[in-house]
């Protein structure tokens, strides 16, 4: 069964999204679920996500695989929510709502961060030593 497609492609916070993540080595985005998916081998990053129950949609947010010390400082903020399948196993969501007023609110360095650990937490030990030699 097909998925729809849960976004739009003229999202300008997609496109910030985007652009960070696919500037990591060999990222690559697909369209999984009705949602950008951004990936090495394995998934690191996804845009768009809701709660368990369907009772919180996040359509600008990003998922990632936080590292397990995180979690717990990640939880605590308000802008932070476990995302529906994903969370359980150490996803966890950022709304990126407010970005709609005014894209330039996000700290965008933050999200190369988040997206970095991500990254980390799932690539290869080769890729992850491509990224320390680009950096």
């Amino acid at each position: 069964m097909t998925h729809p497609i849960m976004f739009d492609d003229a999202d300008p916070v997609l496109a910030r999204v985007r652009e960070l993540a696919l500037a990591l080595p060999d990222a690559a985005e697909k369209i999984s679920h009705g949602r950008p998916n951004f990936h090495t081998k394995k998934v690191f990053a996804l845009y768009g996500g809701g709660t368990k129950g369907g009772h919180n949609r996040y359509n600008q947010s990003l998922i990632i695989k936080a590292d397990p010390d995180e979690l717990p400082g990640l939880k605590a903020d308000p802008r932070f929510f476990e995302p529906a399948y994903w969370g359980p196993s150490g996803w966890m969501g950022l709304d990126l709502t407010a970005a709609l007023a005014d894209v330039d609110s996000v700290d965008w360095g933050e999200v190369a961060e988040l997206l970095d650990m991500s990254y980390r937490n799932t690539a290869t030990k080769t890729l992850i030593r491509r990224l320390d030699a680009d950096q």
